[in-house]
């Protein structure tokens, strides 16, 4: 498995990396991971990001949304799975019917026919967030070469997640790298409108907003007000 072959050299590379001081605690790999992190940014500068803007400069709109859809709807497959996991068999429901009505009378995905029906989609699931319900906890912050921020728990958990994705047993070896090129544009491209400058360490805030975003989905939604929490004491007056 190539995902299974990414995840051990990490590891390995992270654990005989040298140990400086990290600036956060979650993040005793930093030097290790900011050097991937360059690399990865170099990378999307002067490859991926001009590519994702061409494609969205000469691709119509319908024909992206229809691509997004496609790509949401396979993702159907591993929540399902993941959600049955985790005890969440009211979602595992709603995801299997969303799976079931878009790639029938939604032309194998291509139009979110679910959601017209009352059926929305969710924030969806992944074996990271199976695990983090079965108590395993998130380990050290890691920065992985092309496939970007993961924690510990996540990256142990990629193999599985490779494993329940559809685009997985595409048999045609070209066509399967097609399909996951095609996939990586259309999520870069989608990320284009909420660039901004964001100062000077931006290693600093992605890792921030990923950790965040993973706490977010966990508790599906459910984040603990701690601000708020003391103004209770104001509701007798």
């Amino acid at each position: 498995m190539n995902s299974l072959r990414i995840v051990m050299t990490c590891w390995m590379l992270a654990i005989l990396a040298p140990m400086a001081q990290a600036s956060d605690e979650r993040d005793p790999w930093e030097g290790f991971n900011r050097a991937i992190f360059a690399f990865n940014d170099v990378a999307d500068t002067y490859v991926v990001r001009p590519v994702a803007v061409g494609y969205e400069t000469i691709t119509p709109e319908p024909v992206q949304l229809g691509v997004g859809n496609f790509f949401g709807n396979l993702k159907e497959v591993p929540n399902v799975f993941n959600s049955i996991l985790q005890g969440k068999f009211g979602r595992a429901g709603k995801d299997t019917g969303r799976f079931l009505i878009n790639t029938t009378l939604g032309v194998a995905g291509l139009f979110d026919v679910a959601s017209h029906m009352g059926i929305p989609r969710t924030e969806g699931e992944d074996f990271g967030q199976t695990l983090a319900k079965w108590g395993v906890p998130n380990g050290p912050y890691l920065m992985l070469p092309v496939l970007g921020p993961r924690t510990l728990r996540d990256a142990a958990g990629m193999p599985i997640d490779w494993v329940t994705d559809p685009k997985t047993y595409v048999g045609h070896t070209r066509t399967s790298y097609e399909i996951k090129a095609i996939e990586l544009l259309d999520t870069r491209a989608g990320l284009l409108s909420l660039e901004q400058d964001i100062g000077s360490d931006k290693y600093a805030l992605y890792r921030d907003i990923y950790l965040q975003r993973r706490e977010y989905l966990i508790n599906d939604g459910e984040v603990e007000d701690s601000f708020g929490g003391d103004l209770d004491d104001f509701d007798d007056f």
